[in-house]
């Protein structure tokens, strides 16, 4: 063999390599599920969008392999009914802006080739990519937005597992009559939003029931989303001094909100707050020393596990992950992503169509979930109507769950510094 001989033959082996490489590429991609998220990964809820993606990466690694109980999606190692293919998540930053969510909607599905999205916290940023989901006939699983009005729209492409804000005041408002049952003073109420879509709707809800359930608001005051300052706001609270102060606030605003409280001396006899901020391990972190007894509503309760024991070998799985338990936000972007690869490998397919229709059709018992739903299922406007909330007390540095009764493991301390 002469040397032109040998090289010719060496880049032809080269070539064959490439080629065999590229195939095998091919081969894996084809037999892969992407999935789009949208979270903030940057900006003020930072925090909250590291935990969706550690949440993410916990959902894909029951997914993907299998574990010996009973969750959705954890027993079968992929997704069977598309021959195992593995779910891969490709995440996007909205940073917290509904035209960038709008945008990076657009370009997970026109680039990325993703076959469903999910976010994305926001319901200002939820509002948009549900829209453009809607247009390119792709699912939009909504994990943690609770406004009402997102699923108000007619969408067909728009599935919410979790509860909504009325569903979550609802609960407030059951817990309110209940501890007023046993003799507990509770006949004023202080509303705190912010001016996002999260915030009016959270207000416009808590004053229908409160005029429905006999409360009356002594003080309603919206602002303006991440303001510098909330001096003014606080001393319209502290003038009013209501019963109980409902924030809805994400987190830097949460923050803000209890400094300015304590600097103004501000001690609210009870706060039960619409989570969000509330529910943020950041606001804990910085300022947790000023909240106990801080009452918040949530998706999800840790103390389940005495029932469902798997749901500590889930929140093990997070742990490792973020070091962190699962919460209110990170237990919903969790068992969304679930919610939507079981859809996707009932619908044998990742065509946009066959997975909205098996989204749908979805039915699943409680005991598969991780959370204290009564079921998974999903009315005509895409909500899951059976998602049972919960109230939380922050108590010795954790939360513990005090309402409902069949779920609470201690009494509510009322008030909150008593």
């Amino acid at each position: 063999m002469n040397r032109r001989q040998i090289l010719t033959g060496g880049a032809s082996a080269a070539v064959l390599a490439a080629a065999l490489g590229a195939g095998a590429r091919r081969a894996e991609a084809a037999n892969e599920v992407v999935i789009g998220a949208i979270y903030p990964l940057s900006g003020a809820s930072a925090d909250v969008g590291l935990q969706a993606r550690h949440a993410s990466e916990t959902a894909i690694e029951i997914i993907n392999n299998s574990y010996a109980f009973d969750l959705l999606c954890a027993r079968a190692a992929g997704l069977p009914k598309l021959g195992g293919a593995k779910v891969r998540v490709v995440f996007a930053d909205h940073q917290g802006d509904p035209e960038k969510g709008r945008s990076e909607a657009e370009r997970l599905i026109t680039s990325e080739k993703v076959t469903a999205l999910i976010g994305c916290y926001y319901s200002n940023v939820s509002a948009p990519v549900s829209y453009v989901a809607e247009r390119y006939g792709v699912p939009f699983l909504c994990a943690d937005s609770s406004s009402p009005a997102l699923s108000r729209h007619g969408l067909k492409y728009f599935f919410r597992p979790a509860p909504n804000d009325e569903m979550f005041t609802a609960a407030m408002f059951d817990f309110f009559d209940a501890e007023r049952a046993k003799g507990k003073k509770i006949e004023t109420l202080g509303l705190f939003h912010e001016d996002t879509i999260f915030g009016t709707d959270s207000a416009a809800v808590q004053n229908s029931l409160a005029k429905a359930r006999g409360y009356k608001v002594v003080v309603d005051v919206k602002y303006q989303a991440n303001s510098p300052s909330l001096t003014s706001e606080v001393q319209k609270l502290k003038t009013a001094n209501p019963d109980v102060l409902m924030p809805s606030s994400y987190t830097s605003d949460a923050i803000l909100l209890v400094k300015t409280m304590a600097q103004l001396g501000y001690a609210p006899k009870n706060i039960v707050a619409q989570a969000a901020g509330f529910a943020s391990q950041a606001l804990y972190d910085a300022v947790g020393n000023l909240l106990g007894g801080v009452i918040s509503r949530a998706s999800f309760s840790l103390d389940l596990e005495k029932k469902r024991p798997f749901i500590a070998t889930v929140n093990d799985l997070f742990k490792k992950q973020s070091q962190r338990d699962l919460d209110d936000n990170s237990s919903r972007q969790l068992m969304g992503l679930l919610v939507l690869a079981d859809a996707i490998n009932r619908a044998g397919s990742k065509e946009g169509a066959k997975i909205r229709d098996a989204l749908a059709a979805t039915n699943v018992p409680a005991s598969e979930t991780i959370m204290p739903w009564k079921k998974l299922v999903f009315g005509p406007d895409g909500q899951n109507p059976d998602a049972s909330p919960v109230l939380l007390q922050y108590e010795g540095g954790k939360f513990v769950t005090i309402f409902p009764d069949n779920v609470a493991v201690t009494q509510a301390q009322w008030p909150m510094h008593a």
